[in-house]
């Protein structure tokens, strides 16, 4: 049974800072390429940022040199450190897994920017 939990949400001040978590089971980890998308409501669900099973990266262009998106393979985990958070940032962040057909997601973690 594939899971996908996530962990570190929280509400935090502007220019705060955040790490996820997304621990997974029930999958071969090392070679997924492993997500982190975000929601608010009444809008759809949009890249954050990715990264391949060789560690290459990806960020959409609103977080890029504030995020940073990794993963340990012997830990089966994939995290997000969100730094200099903006209220533009709050929405719930969705962990996901893919390869080739496969595609998993997580059940969220919320993320409140707020003053």
């Amino acid at each position: 049974q594939v899971q996908l939990v996530e962990s570190g949400g929280g509400l935090v001040q502007p220019g705060g800072s955040l790490r996820l978590s997304c621990a997974a089971s029930g999958i071969i980890f090392s070679r997924n390429i492993m997500g982190w998308y975000r929601q608010v409501p009444g809008k759809r669900r949009e890249l954050v940022a990715t990264i391949t099973s060789d560690s290459t990266t990806m960020y959409d262009g609103s977080v890029k040199g504030r995020f940073t998106i990794s993963r340990d393979n012997a830990k089966n985990t994939v995290y997000l450190q969100m730094n200099s958070l903006k209220p533009d940032d709050t929405a719930v962040y969705y962990c996901n897994a893919r390869r080739g057909g496969f595609n998993a997601w997580g059940q969220g973690t919320q993320v409140t920017v707020s003053s």
